[in-house]
């Protein structure tokens, strides 16, 4: 039996079709066939049924293809030890991120990584938080950043920052910072929000319900720029992370009382997973260029540091 035997297995279980299977594995049908019946002829049992309209899987087929998944994704793994260079002169690191952040956090973070490794690629996916933490348990990706609170069994969570959030508004002029809004007074107001898909959301909606108020919802928005566009050009309010409204001259955070609570942001791996030179490094940029903003950001008016 050869690994090629497994990968030929797994695509005809996908396509459950001998004919797509051997097209997408660009060899010919009759060698497919051949083959698997030959890994059959060494293990002594039959995997496949071939007698319905679509091939499938046979009790002793499905057993074997969950194991054999898992020793394909073991030897990627290990490949991906052994060709892991000390040095970073070359690597590859695979990152998912909830939403909010690619508005504030992924450029410089990006950024850093390639000036310091350049030979370093990135591939980055947004993703919610629940299929970050099945990404790394499946070994899809290497790190992920979401915020802290309950993880599924084998997420580790590494403290980063902690987020603040505060009503926007297009921006004023005045030198002084605006008064601390209360909550009840949103309910008079009409808010343009980021949509359900967003853990901000979240969020928000449920510091609004602790305080029995049920504002206007005007505008749902699945991009923060969008939103902070919208915002700008129109009298509607939002509610965002700080950190997005710091680097927008044009919108003026408003501190709500009581505040918002704040938000742990983590960077996710999963317990006991191989590390990268690439993902350690990888995490020690994320430590440092933190700890820099936190420490080098002013202060803006009515924005409290994030």
């Amino acid at each position: 039996m050869e690994l090629r035997h497994l990968r030929y297995l797994l695509a005809v279980a996908e396509h459950g079709n001998f004919t797509r299977a051997a097209e997408d594995l660009h060899i010919s049908q009759p060698t497919l066939s051949q083959q698997i019946k030959q890994l059959e002829r060494t293990l002594g049992v039959q995997l496949l049924d071939r007698t319905g309209r679509t091939v499938r899987l046979t009790d002793a087929g499905a057993v074997y293809t969950d194991h054999a998944r898992r020793a394909l994704r073991d030897l990627a793994v290990a490949e991906r030890a052994v060709h892991d260079v000390q040095d970073l002169s070359r690597g590859h690191l695979r990152l998912g991120v909830t939403p909010t952040f690619t508005a504030y956090l992924i450029g410089p973070l990006a950024a850093e990584l390639h000036t310091r490794h350049p030979g370093v690629d990135l591939t980055l996916v947004e993703m919610a938080q629940e299929r970050i933490e099945a990404g790394l348990l499946a070994d899809d990706l290497d790190l992920g950043i979401a915020f802290a609170g309950s993880h599924l069994p084998g997420i580790t969570a590494t403290p980063l920052f902690t987020e603040t959030l505060s009503l926007v508004t297009g921006a004023h002029h005045s030198r002084t910072p605006p008064e601390p809004l209360p909550v009840r007074a949103l309910a008079d107001r009409q808010l343009a929000l980021l949509s359900g898909d967003f853990a901000t959301r979240g969020h928000i909606d449920a510091y609004l319900t602790d305080h029995r108020v049920t504002p206007r919802i005007a505008v749902e928005a699945d991009s923060i720029q969008a939103l902070t566009e919208i915002v700008r050009r129109t009298g509607l309010a939002t509610v965002l992370p700080d950190a997005i409204t710091h680097d927008h001259p044009h919108l003026t955070p408003v501190a709500l009382a009581p505040p918002l609570p704040a938000r742990s942001v983590t960077l996710l791996q999963r317990e006991g997973a191989y590390r990268s030179a690439a993902s350690r490094a990888f995490a020690q940029l994320t430590h440092d260029l933190v700890g820099t903003r936190r420490s080098t950001r002013p202060h803006r008016q009515g924005c409290p540091p994030s």
